[in-house]
């Protein structure tokens, strides 16, 4: 069983670094792109170790969040409208590199390499503080609610860590013009964020009473 685990991971691992590279690269004319190999550097590099940590440690949260079959239809679309962005987002900061049409400057370039990795050690924090954390909206056999730690601040903290990760990436890959296609995933995760809630507040017991503890959903104090 963990070593078609093992294959799977490894599969979708590979498929994403070369669907990224297409992405990217094609549309940038070139392979001397040094802020695409940085963006494919912090997203990767840190993605492998992540994966063998779980398979290791928690194989169960690994396939959990290797299935992404969503079965709500509000939630499929709001995963397809994720892939509009994330397709428009890479393919117009390749043609920005390209044509040369519009850059950040240099220093912004490097807050956005700190902001991402930041995000993607909330991510981490996240992922050890909630074992039955999937990438599907579902309540997993034996499912408790997690109010400690960043769930004691927001009632979803790995949301709130992709919002910073995601809007980082244009950043690093120095495309005002994706940040702005990007700041559409602020919406898309507002829906999901109030669906998801409505079918935990119905299968997930305590769920009525950790939202009236923990107030506020991604941002602490706003949302």
């Amino acid at each position: 069983m963990k070593k078609s685990l093992l294959t799977e991971a490894l599969v979708k691992y590979i498929a994403g670094i070369v669907l990224l590279m297409v992405l990217l690269f094609l549309p940038a004319g070139s392979l001397s792109w040094k802020n695409g190999w940085l963006f494919m550097g912090l997203l990767f590099v840190p993605m492998l170790f992540a994966g063998l940590l779980m398979y290791f440690k928690a194989p169960g949260l690994l396939r959990s969040r290797l299935n992404a079959k969503e079965t709500q239809s509000a939630q499929k679309d709001v995963i397809n409208y994720s892939g509009i962005m994330f397709l428009a987002a890479f393919i117009v900061a390749g043609l920005n590199y390209r044509f040369n049409w519009i850059m950040f400057p240099k220093p912004v370039v490097i807050v956005g390499c700190v902001i991402f990795l930041l995000s993607y050690l909330m991510f981490g924090e996240v992922l050890r503080e909630n074992e039955y954390l999937s990438r599907t909206i579902e309540v997993q056999e034996n499912q408790k609610v997690v109010d400690t730690g960043l769930y004691g601040i927001v009632r979803h903290p790995m949301y709130a860590a992709t919002v910073f990760l995601f809007l980082s990436m244009a950043l690093v890959l120095n495309s005002p013009i994706s940040f702005v296609i990007m700041l559409a995933y602020i919406p898309i995760i507002m829906k999901r964020t109030v669906n998801e809630e409505e079918f935990l507040e119905k299968e997930l017991e305590g769920y009525a009473e950790y939202k009236k503890k923990v107030k506020h959903r991604i941002i602490p104090f706003i949302w």
